[in-house]
C-alpha cells in the first residue's frame, strides 16, 4: 500500500460513530484529531509528569515518567500507523491517553489500591481511564469528561482484546448506556497501540535499568535479540561512550521491532482480509502483533526485567514505601473523609460506604507521586505544620 493511502478497514473519521453528547463537528480538524486535542489539553495529561513507571519522580530527571512514556508509545504508534494506512490520529489520541488511569508510583500503587478496594469490587487503570475521560474532567460547559468518539473510547477499553468477565462496575455502568461492543476486538489503531506500548516499555526499561546502575550491558548479554544488539554495536564501534551505546542499541531495537510488528500485521491483515474496521472487530484474533519469534524475545526480556530491575532491592525499598503512602492515606480518608479537600470532602460526607471508596479511590488515583508523599506527610508527621 503506499505511504499515506487510508486502508479500508482504517478507522474513517467521518464514519465515527459520533460522541455520547452530540456536538457540531470542528472546521478545520478531524474527530480523531479534536479527541487528541482534548486528551493533550486535559488535567489528566498534566498530571503523567509527575506519576511514574518504575522510579519516583524525584530520583533523577532523566527517567522515564508516564508522560514522556506516553509521548513515545505516541511516536511509535504514528510511525506504525503510518506505514499501515490506518488513521495516525486516533492512534496517537490512544497513545496519549492509555495511562491516564494509573495511580501514582505506579504498579505499587495500583496493587495498594486495588487491595484497598477488594471490598467495593477492587480497583482497574483501564477502568479508571474511562471515568477520567468521561466523568472525572470537569472542566467543559455541556458536559463531564470529554465527550470523545465512540471509537477512541472502544479503544481505551479494549487495547488489549475483548474483555473477559468480570468487567470492572466502572466500565460495566458507562457500558449500559454507551455500547463500547467489549465482546469483540477493538480497531487496528487501538490495537497498534497497544503494541507500542509494548516496545516502548521494553526499551526504555532497559534504558533507564542500565543508566540507574541496576543491571548492566553484560547482564543483558544471555537475553536473546537484545543481548545481540548490544554486542553488534559495540563491534561495530569499538570503545564507543556507554551512553551512546545505550541510546545507539535501543533505537535500533525500537525500529527492529517496528518493522517486525508493520511485516507480522501484514501477513495477518492478508490472511483475514478485513475490508472494514467491523471485519477487524469481528476478526475473532489480534491482527497486529509481533511474530512468534519476536513475542518469545519480548518474553525472555520481561522475565529478565522481573529479576533484575522491578525486583532489585533498590526498587523493592522504594515501592514498599508506595504500598504504605496509599494504604494510609485510603484508610484515612475512609475513616475521616473531614480531612479531605473541599468538594471532595462534601461527597464523601454525604456518601454511602461503597461511593465513598469509589471517591477515595478517585482522589488517590489522581495524584501525582509528589502529592501522594507530601500529602502523606502532611497527614501522618505530627510534627508537620502543613494544611
Amino acid at each position: 500500500m503506499p505511504m499515506g493511502e487510508r486502508a479500508a478497514f482504517a478507522c474513517d473519521p467521518g464514519r465515527s460513530r459520533g460522541r455520547l453528547i452530540a456536538e457540531p463537528e470542528a472546521t478545520n480538524r478531524s474527530a480523531f484529531q479534536r479527541d487528541r486535542d482534548r486528551i493533550i489539553h486535559s488535567t489528566a495529561f498534566r498530571r503523567l509528569k509527575h506519576k511514574t513507571q518504575v522510579f519516583v519522580y524525584h530520583e533523577g530527571d532523566h527517567f522515564r515518567t508516564r508522560l514522556t512514556h506516553s509521548l513515545e508509545v505516541a511516536q511509535i504508534a504514528r510511525a506504525i500507523a503510518r506505514t499501515l494506512g490506518l488513521d495516525e490520529d486516533l492512534a496517537e489520541a490512544l497513545a496519549l491517553a492509555h495511562d491516564f488511569g494509573h495511580t501514582p508510583f505506579g504498579h505499587a500503587g495500583e496493587d495498594a489500591l486495588d487491595a484497598c478496594m477488594k471490598p467495593w469490587g477492587g480497583f482497574d487503570h483501564n477502568a479508571q481511564t474511562l471515568r477520567i475521560v468521561t466523568r472525572l474532567e470537569q472542566k467543559y460547559a455541556d458536559f463531564d469528561g470529554l465527550n470523545l468518539t465512540w471509537e477512541t473510547l472502544e479503544g481505551l477499553v479494549k487495547h488489549n482484546g475483548p474483555m473477559d468477565r468480570p468487567v470492572p462496575r466502572a466500565i460495566a455502568d458507562y457500558v449500559a448506556r454507551h455500547d463500547l461492543e467489549i465482546a469483540t476486538w477493538p480497531s487496528l489503531e487501538a490495537q497498534v497501540a497497544a503494541i507500542a506500548d509494548d516496545i516502548a516499555y521494553d526499551n526504555h526499561d532497559i534504558d533507564d535499568g542500565l543508566r540507574a546502575g541496576l543491571f548492566t550491558v553484560e547482564d543483558l548479554a544471555a537475553v536473546p535479540f537484545f543481548g545481540e544488539m548490544f554486542r553488534e554495536v559495540e563491534e561495530r564501534y569499538p570503545g564507543i561512550d556507554p551512553s551512546r551505546l545505550i541510546h545507539e542499541a535501543v533505537r535500533r531495537l525500537i525500529g527492529d521491532m517496528v518493522d517486525d510488528v508493520v511485516a507480522e500485521t501484514r501477513a495477518r491483515v492478508a490472511e483475514a482480509r478485513p475490508r472494514s474496521v467491523e471485519d477487524v472487530r469481528g476478526a475473532g484474533r489480534a491482527l497486529a502483533g509481533f511474530s512468534a519469534a519476536m513475542a518469545g524475545h519480548d518474553k525472555a526480556l520481561k522475565a529478565f526485567l522481573h529479576g533484575h530491575m522491578y525486583r532489585h532491592y533498590k526498587v523493592n525499598r522504594m515501592m514498599s514505601k508506595a504500598r504504605r503512602i496509599v494504604t494510609d492515606l485510603f484508610a484515612l480518608y475512609m475513616a475521616e473523609p473531614g480531612i479531605l479537600p473541599d468538594g471532595w470532602r462534601r461527597s464523601a460526607e454525604e456518601a454511602d460506604e461503597a461511593a465513598r471508596a469509589a471517591l477515595v479511590a478517585d482522589f488517590i488515583a489522581g495524584m501525582t507521586d509528589r502529592f501522594a508523599i507530601e500529602e502523606h506527610r502532611r497527614l501522618f508527621d505530627l510534627t508537620s505544620g502543613d494544611l
